[in-house]
């Protein structure tokens, strides 16, 4: 179990409770689509519409994102959560007009305060919906080049930690 959850935790957690088999689930969305600001992790439905979640794990982090001057809004969105260590649910600084998803420390979610529907939203377009599979696909290959560097790494340095005869 862990004792703090970082932010690769909580986005891990909260892609789960989405259920990527079902949904799209994209983090880090910044280009590409016309949004005014980066979005942790951006969820299309099979209907095409969107809910970005905003992950927070610390409270000068909160604090600081209410001072941004984008306030998450879109007409791509239709629904906005923040999602926070279970630590955090009671942080003063959260904005109480959007959904709150919780996680504890063995990575469970639990919407405690549904989000606000953005009745203006609408679904993306195909070409929204193609380049948002694009960012996907290469968030999945950039990730595996990371983990293929890792790998390559790890065996130079354990080949290296052997004593030459």
């Amino acid at each position: 179990m862990l004792n703090k959850l970082n932010t690769s935790d909580v986005e891990y957690a909260v892609a789960k409770y989405f259920n990527p088999r079902i949904n799209l689930i994209v983090p880090n969305v910044w280009w590409g689509l016309g949004f005014n600001h980066e979005l942790d992790l951006l969820i299309c439905s099979n209907s095409r519409y969107c809910t970005e979640v905003e992950i927070k794990v610390s409270r000068s982090d909160i604090k600081a994102d209410g001072k941004k001057g984008h306030n998450h809004d879109s007409k791509k969105i239709k629904r906005f959560f923040y999602a926070v260590p279970d630590s955090l649910a009671d942080c003063e600084h959260l904005p109480v007009d959007c959904g709150l998803i919780v996680v504890d420390l063995n990575l469970r979610c639990k919407t405690v305060r549904p989000p606000r529907i953005n009745r203006i939203a609408r679904p993306l377009d195909d070409w929204e919906y193609l380049k948002l599979l694009q960012l996907a696909a290469m968030r999945v290959w950039t990730l595996k080049e990371t983990l293929m560097e890792n790998r390559r790494y790890r065996e130079a340095r354990k080949s290296n930690d052997v004593p030459k005869a």
